[in-house]
């Protein structure tokens, strides 16, 4: 990963889920449901067949609109659908390895559209709950805006120096 890059579509997958049992979840804040005990909606995006105005947000909603998950971030999925730098295509998993299924291709402006396909995770506004799940994961064109597709920056985790922890009570990996 790049330092300050869009995630590719194998850190976007790996989003921390909200808890420590979450594996057998489908959604970022590691649970089944898409709403919570009072029946609140967990994430911005198109509640049953349709009814936008359900959730109070018929277009995108403000940052941190819902609450984070357990490590503190927020709109993990819904509200805008997240760009990977992954080119997208329908059978990467027969031809990319298991331990980095990542398939990056930067098309040209001659190429074919369909090797212009980006992948984009986290369902948005306008998708029902199952593009919200941590597996789920579609396509749009790199030379296209949409209003339901943005970005989320990540930055390469760089450590710690030695000798920098001086507390008693603090980490011991140093």
């Amino acid at each position: 990963m790049i330092f300050g890059s869009v995630p590719d579509g194998l850190a976007a997958s790996h989003a921390p889920p909200s808890s420590s049992n979450s594996r057998t979840f489908s959604y970022p804040w590691g649970g089944p449901y898409t709403t919570n005990r009072n029946g609140c909606f967990l994430s911005n995006f198109k509640p049953q067949r349709g009814n936008y105005i359900a959730d109070d947000n018929f277009y995108p909603g403000i940052v941190a609109h819902y609450h984070p998950n357990d490590w503190g971030l927020f709109d993990m999925s819904g509200n805008v659908a997240e760009w990977c730098e992954d080119a997208y295509d329908e059978s990467a998993t027969n031809f990319t390895h298991d331990m980095n299924p990542t398939y990056v291709y930067y098309a040209t402006k001659d190429d074919s559209p369909v090797k212009k396909r980006k992948v984009i995770r986290g369902g948005s506004w306008k998708d029902v709950s199952y593009y919200t799940t941590v597996y789920a994961r579609t396509f749009e064109y790199q030379d296209t805006c949409k209003s339901y597709v943005g970005f989320r920056n990540v930055q390469s985790y760089m450590g710690r120096q030695r000798g920098d922890n001086n507390s008693k009570s603090a980490s011991h990996v140093y």
